[in-house]
């Protein structure tokens, strides 16, 4: 056998070997897997050196669709594809049918626009002949001729750079790039086609993050942006001269010559316009790949990238409005895009985009409206720009109703919009697909806008017209379905008609209070019983007939269930307190003292106070309670310790019940008055004590019968006024109000005015300075 030499075709010794075959992840094709085993034979033909190589194709099935059959296409992929063996028919025929009946998500739908493939060279410069790898010296060559041949030449190399396992080879080449982006900066205003082909070149390679670097080396985004700007301008030039000529014409619109020539203007402006907006879309497509680098986005942004993009939203070609809307959904992620955005009224540019027929242009639109719908003032602009019905028009199209119900839904969230959806057919929509879902689980978004929209007074009128109400109910209640129920206990809290649907159902809400049931649908069915402030309603019934009392005692223990449940049950107990009957029922069962328990226990947090308070008002309010609270439990103590609380809502139920209280009680008024009198004049009275200290000592600290002034009531303190001008009477009595009276006018002048309410910081809680002065009585403290 004669030895091997170089240059032998046995030299090399080349074998491939199949590993896998699988799916494309974005894109309707097969992947195989392969590697490829070269080894250098020596003379004799032993193996010297060998490498391995891992590598793939893609088989792209362009021809695959719903109606394909799979078994013919796989034996066709088989025959042509000289990798896969033929043994791998039946896997290639079970991929198939898995690419036929993937669904494509949405973002793969949103990259689809941004693969090089997808391109065709404009139809302005399409060429006959078919590029090839080995000429790509000789398109070098054609790039140093004249706009034509570099037309030619750049067109060239784009067929090449199509098909990415070439990019590695024209990266090799020093020169092509080189060259490209020299005739890009010198020449791109002298030809757009030139300008369009070499960026797009360039955007094949910003298709691969590993390329990005090398674009960004030719300063290739820094000449888009000048170039998107330069465009821009052009454009404002070509509308004022259209608008001029349009004028000119209207004026004289007999004249047939200036018809002719805004005609043809008209014309050539319609063909400068398809060329702009191809280079456009394209640059756009280059900067939007280089964006994934934040360093540089943000100098995209320096340079007012938002602004540019904002302005082409006029225009009406749905390949670049694309562009556009997806290059601004991916600057909206960032504060200071989205303030642009803002500033610029993005919004109101959007309108004229919902609804659109270009399915993929109105899904891409719709997401960077629900980024844009976090921001307030951005959910006003929607509101005024009339998204509220456009999106609602939108939840009968299956693919865009979650989108649009996440937008609805942010708008909903603020008070001031929700009564616009009564004027829509939304509310309708969302009812009939609420009760579409029988017995299966609630899409949280659809419920979410649901609870948010029965917030508001007429949107729960829609929702209980007709059957709404029952079969609301009947669902919350079959499924303890909580979102549902939380849904009813919105529309309960509204006064009129709807609230009393809600006599049908209080025996079913009722029913669910018990032990056994969920804490968080028990605190929706007591929410809603709470809310059920109607005259017509039996509460003592109610509360017999399904044995309510042993429950709410047993819930108004300190950690016997979550705060939330409680704090319902605390309401719940000042809602049926309203009912004499009901009052006295609950007095009786010594809810009152665990009332008390609880209020030194949750001293601290405001709602619970406020809510026990109101039910101590409500006690006092009947006269079957009144002496039940007054002369059986310490909660007048509690008030009057409560009456100058900081949170001001609690301060004002407090004032109401002392004054019940006062009118009902003497003991209790004087004791009332003389913490009121002490209020108010609580720095004037210490001054006073303290002067006398320094000037007599210890002995002015008891009364002629040494007995401390400390256990004697405040106001019979005749040492505390100033006698010889008369403001006391004879016995030393004086009344708060006629103090209070006073030191607005006398009493300043002396140099002992007594400050406003608001400026004095003491608190309710903790220590006070006077607090010996009530050791006749108990006091509360928080």
């Amino acid at each position: 056998m004669d030895g091997l030499k170089p240059g032998d075709p046995r030299y090399l010794k080349r074998r491939v070997k199949v590993c896998s075959l699988d799916v494309h992840p974005t894109e309707k094709a097969l992947v195989v897997h392969y590697e490829v085993e070269a080894t250098i034979l020596g003379e004799l033909g032993d193996p010297m050196v060998g490498e391995r190589k891992e590598c793939q194709k893609i088989v792209r099935l362009r021809s695959l669709n719903a109606n394909t059959d799979t078994s013919s296409l796989a034996r066709k992929v088989v025959e042509e594809c000289r990798l896969i063996h033929p043994s791998k028919l039946r896997e290639v025929e079970q991929l198939l049918f898995y690419l036929q009946n993937r669904k494509q998500s949405n973002d793969n739908q949103e990259k689809k626009h941004i693969s090089p493939r997808d391109f065709k060279p404009y139809t302005g410069v399409e060429l006959d002949e078919e590029a090839s790898i080995g000429s790509i010296d000789e398109y070098i060559e054609l790039l140093y001729e004249d706009i034509q041949d570099k037309i030619r030449g750049a067109t060239l190399i784009f067929q090449l750079a199509r098909n990415p396992d070439n990019l590695e080879e024209l990266i090799q080449n020093e020169t092509v790039l080189g060259a490209l982006a020299r005739v890009l900066r010198e020449d791109w205003k002298q030809s757009v086609d030139l300008a369009t082909t070499i960026i797009y070149v360039f955007f094949c390679f910003s298709s691969f993050s590993q390329f990005h670097g090398l674009v960004t080396h030719f300063k290739i985004g820094a000449l888009c942006m000048n170039i998107i700007e330069h465009e821009l301008k052009r454009y404002d030039l070509w509308q004022d001269e259209l608008q001029k000529k349009k004028k000119a014409y209207e004026e004289l619109s007999e004249n047939q010559n200036l018809k002719k020539e805004h005609e043809k203007s008209l014309r050539k402006y319609q063909s400068l316009l398809i060329k702009q907006e191809q280079l456009l879309r394209v640059a756009l497509c280059l900067l939007l790949n280089l964006a994934e680098d934040t360093r540089t986005e943000l100098k995209m942004r320096n340079r007012n990238i938002v602004h540019m993009l904002v302005r082409l939203l006029d225009r009406e070609d749905g390949d670049l409005l694309l562009m556009v809307v997806s290059f601004l959904k991916k600057l909206s992620i960032f504060l200071e895009n989205k303030n642009d955005m803002a500033e610029t009224l993005a919004v109101e540019k959007l309108a004229q985009l919902v609804p659109c027929e270009h399915e993929e242009l109105l899904s891409t639109t719709l997401r960077l409206l629900l980024n844009l719908s976090f921001d307030t003032s951005l959910r006003s602009q929607m509101v005024r720009a009339s998204f509220v019905p456009k999106l609602s028009s939108l939840l009968a199209d299956d693919g865009q109703r979650q989108l649009s119900m996440c937008i609805l839904y942010h708008i909903s969230m603020d008070d001031r919009f929700k009564s616009m959806f009564a004027d829509t057919d939304c509310i309708p929509q969302l009812m009939k697909m609420v009760f579409d879902r029988g017995e299966e689980k609630i899409d949280v978004e659809l419920i979410s806008l649901c609870i948010n929209l029965a917030a508001n007074k007429s949107n729960a009128q829609v929702m209980c017209e007709g059957t709404g109400l029952k079969m609301l109910m009947k669902r919350a209640v079959k499924l303890k379905d909580v979102l549902v129920m939380k849904m009813i206990r919105n529309l309960s809290q509204h006064n009129g008609p709807t609230k009393s649907l809600f006599l049908d159902h209080v025996g079913d809400l009722a029913a669910q209070i018990s032990e056994q049931e969920a804490e968080e649908f028990v605190i929706e069915c007591l929410g809603t019983l709470a809310n059920l402030t109607i005259p017509d309603l039996d509460w003592e019934l109610v509360l017999k007939e399904y044995n309510l009392v042993p429950y709410l005692k047993n819930r108004l223990k300190p950690g016997s269930a979550e705060d939330d449940l409680i704090l319902e049950v605390v309401i719940m107990i000042g809602t049926v307190s309203t009912d004499d009957s009901c009052a006295a029922m609950l007095a009786k069962s010594g809810i009152i003292p665990a009332l008390i328990v609880l209020l030194n226990a949750k001293q601290e947090d405001d709602e619970f106070v406020c809510q026990i308070l109101y039910v101590f008002y409500q006690m006092v309010f009947h006269e079957a309670t009144r002496d039940v609270i007054i002369k059986d439990t310490q909660a007048p103590a509690y008030l009057i310790d409560l009456m100058h609380d900081n949170n001001a809502e609690i301060r004002k139920v407090c004032d109401n019940t002392l004054d019940i209280i006062a009118e009902c009680d003497e003991e209790w008024r004087n004791k009332i008055r003389t913490e009121k009198f002490r209020w108010y004049n609580g720095q004037w009275l210490e001054m006073v004590e303290n002067r006398q200290m320094d000037e007599t000592g210890e002995p002015f600290l008891y009364g002629e019968d040494g007995e401390s002034f400390g256990n004697r009531d405040l106001l019979e303190r005749p040492d505390l006024f100033y006698s010889p001008d008369g403001i006391i009477s004879v016995d030393g009595a004086i009344s708060p109000e006629f103090c209070m009276d006073f030191q607005s006018r006398e009493l300043g002048q002396t140099g002992y005015s007594v400050p406003d309410q608001e400026d004095v910081t003491l608190s309710a809680y903790g220590f006070r300075p006077y607090e010996d002065f009530f050791s006749n009585y108990t006091t509360a403290s928080r």
